[in-house]
């Protein structure tokens, strides 16, 4: 059973930063041979994916976010990571990290991410 946690998300100033993080256990191989991403979802908006990193770290981004986000993973670890500078109140959103383009896996409860002006 995969499970996928995500944390780091919280309160902060427009201009501020976070840095979310995501672990995925119960994965075996899936983590390391498949290409993953941040998903976000905002209130009355559908998910749409805003970052994401094949396994030899190539990344893209959307335009939305584009030299604001930084996306890593530790293969290692199972775990991914979103840094997100120059933050704006349109980035709020529950974040969900899954694989990329599409979520595969079961969605993870998400990390609540609250921009204020």
């Amino acid at each position: 059973q995969v499970q996928v946690v995500e944390s780091g998300g919280g309160l902060v100033q427009a201009g501020g930063s976070l840095r979310l993080s995501c672990v995925v256990s119960g994965s075996g191989s899936i983590f390391s041979i498949r290409a993953m991403g941040w998903h976000r979802q905002a209130p009355g908006k559908q998910r749409e994916l805003v970052a994401s990193i094949t396994t030899g770290a190539i990344t893209n981004y959307a335009d939305s976010v584009k030299g604001r986000f930084t996306i890593s993973r530790d293969n290692a670890k199972n775990t991914m990571y979103l840094q997100m500078n120059s933050l704006k109140p349109e980035d709020t959103a529950v974040y969900y990290c899954n694989t990329a383009p599409y979520g595969y896996l079961n969605w993870g409860q998400g990390t609540q991410v609250t921009v204020s002006s």
